[in-house]
């Protein structure tokens, strides 16, 4: 597969993978569906925005500049060929891979971490202590008063994070690395296009 198709399906990939996270973090912001909680009653994790910032802009730019990398356009053509297009791939591709990065630790955290709660008449993190332990533990969920169904709200849209992120990862190491190809050799269906 040539650097330009490769870029394309990587690009192609990745914004609908940041537009996910971005929803995601959206949906933490209102716990079951309630703007009740919303001020005083979030995780740490939910603030931080790493869905909506790191998963989400800071791979929505690498997406979309993999797109435009994978396409011929004005800049295309003539001896650079796709080059330019494809060095800005890469740096953005960098920063894409920074920001995956960030979603992936924070949501890891706040899977870990567990969701701010009411439990015995105090807000709290609850399940802090247990390192992780009342994932596999469905009826210790039950314990958070408020707000309803929090637990499985947070580990479902955290899961959904951790996910998008890890494939955001490698996404973009495969176009960090595709576009440093695409900058030293240049597009292969250049070459096709001129034989023909």
């Amino acid at each position: 597969m040539c650097t330009g198709k490769c870029a394309r399906f990587v690009g192609l990939s990745l914004i609908p993978l940041s537009l996910i996270c971005i929803v995601a973090n959206a949906l933490l912001l209102v716990p079951n569906g309630q703007t009740t909680w919303t001020k005083d009653h979030l995780s740490l994790q939910v603030w931080l925005m790493a869905g909506f910032v790191g998963g989400g802009l800071m791979v929505l730019c690498p997406g979309i500049s993999a797109v435009r990398a994978g396409g011929k356009g004005c800049c295309g053509a003539g001896c650079c060929g796709n080059r330019c297009r494809m060095l800005r791939s890469v740096f953005c591709s960098a920063i894409g891979l920074l920001g995956a990065i960030y979603c992936l630790s924070v949501s890891g955290t706040g899977l870990r971490i567990g969701p701010q709660c009411l439990m015995n008449g105090s807000w709290d993190y609850h399940f802090q202590d247990t390192a992780g332990s009342y994932l596999l533990n469905r009826t210790q969920w039950n314990l958070c008063v408020e707000p309803p169904d929090v637990v499985l709200w947070n580990v479902t849209l955290f899961s959904l994070l951790v996910a998008a992120s890890c494939l955001e990862i490698l996404l973009c190491g495969v176009q960090l690395v595709n576009a440093s190809i695409g900058v030293l050799c240049g597009d292969c269906r250049k070459k096709q296009g001129s034989s023909q």
